[in-house]
């Protein structure tokens, strides 16, 4: 059986040799997917975030175009 290190160095190789624009891309993707598991949210990020969606879905957001416009008068003042 292949230990980890020849497996990586397999994996390398036949990247490192392939010339298949569409393989590279599907390679590309299962490594991003992958790596978006690496991600654990805190209890507090998780309800942080899922208020942030309920307060867009009830409309309770400035738009971002009206916060920069206004943080420009704003440092326009001072």
């Amino acid at each position: 059986m292949d230990t980890t290190a020849q497996i990586k160095n397999n994996l390398i190789r036949r990247i490192q040799d392939s010339k298949d624009l569409n393989f590279l891309k599907a390679l590309q993707t299962i490594f991003d997917s992958s790596e978006q598991e690496l991600f654990q949210l805190t209890a507090e990020q998780a309800e942080s975030i899922e208020t942030g969606r309920s307060d867009i879905k009830k409309g309770n957001f400035i738009n971002n175009e009206i916060v920069i416009s206004e943080m420009k008068e704003w440092l326009r003042k001072k």
